[in-house]
């Protein structure tokens, strides 16, 4: 299932930023920095037993939240495209902040786009959001199959018709029976695109079948395996990926030390093809 969304835009000022070329006809530039985070809304998880002691912060306000969040957009400014899982929409957890408009507002990004997938009224807004320093000409929100619904991929599309950077946003199930079914709902989505970008928590690891599958039936591939984001405190599992098409290659790929969260940021820089930046 598939709907067009509207798309929300933040701040008109931002640090510098990505910039196309004079002349470009696609509006995208030659370089993109990517962030993949999921930021479990906004809680700083230090030791396993902070699950069980301080799961209140799950369901109910926390004075620490506000203070993470705006260290969390001090670390994305520098970035492009920004992918974030489990941010809440605004509800009682939060305080009623959207998280996604706060941290856009915050590390003034230009644009941004959200997509809530698992909504429970006041008491939680469980959703994933794009912070982006360009403008999309189109935005797509997909349910993902699964018997346990909840799950969503935010598609992005960027530059021309002719000319398209297509962004997936995706933050996965725990059984691999539901990845395998939602990867492959992913891999209808993007098989026709030459341009893509998929990050997220994909709750797999670089050689599971789902992942393998995915990269097999679609193209996409990941420059650097086995890079571990979770837990952040002693990061042991690599569940969250950036996967890029062969067109765009790869100038770095890490981890950053910023235990925000319960899980790592995972980045990459990437260089387009100059059929999409024009230059």
């Amino acid at each position: 299932m598939s709907d067009s969304i509207t798309c929300a835009g933040g701040s008109t000022s931002s640090p510098p930023a990505a910039e196309a070329k004079p002349g470009s006809a696609t509006g995208l530039p030659a370089r993109l920095r990517l962030m993949s985070f999921n930021i479990q809304a906004g809680i700083q998880t230090r030791y396993y037993h902070q699950y069980f002691t301080r799961g209140w912060r799950h369901v109910l306000p926390d004075s620490k939240r506000v203070p993470n969040l705006r260290r969390i957009a001090s670390l994305i400014r520098r970035f492009d495209l920004v992918g974030l899982q489990e941010l809440d929409g605004g509800s009682l957890r939060s305080g009623f902040v959207d998280q996604t408009a706060f941290l856009a507002d915050t590390a003034e990004f230009p644009h941004w786009y959200s997509q809530t997938n698992r909504p429970l009224g006041r008491l939680a807004q469980h959703s994933n959001g794009l912070l982006s320093r360009l403008v999309a000409r189109r935005v797509d929100e997909h349910r993902l199959p699964g018997r346990i619904p909840g799950r969503g991929a935010l598609i992005v599309r960027f530059g021309t018709e002719e000319a398209e950077l297509m962004v997936v946003l995706l933050h996965l199930a725990l059984s691999q029976r539901a990845r395998l079914t939602q990867l492959a709902y992913v891999a209808d989505c993007v098989r026709d695109c030459p341009h893509v970008i998929v990050m997220g928590d994909l709750n797999c690891n670089s050689h599971s079948p789902e992942l393998q599958y995915l990269c097999t039936e679609t193209g996409l591939r990941e420059p650097l395996h086995d890079l571990p984001t979770y837990p952040s405190w002693r990061p042991e599992r690599n569940i969250d990926h950036i996967l890029v098409s062969p067109s765009l290659s790869v100038e770095s790929a890490e981890v950053l030390d910023a235990p925000l969260s319960d899980h790592l940021p995972m980045t990459m820089v990437v260089n387009l093809p100059e059929r999409l930046h024009g230059g």
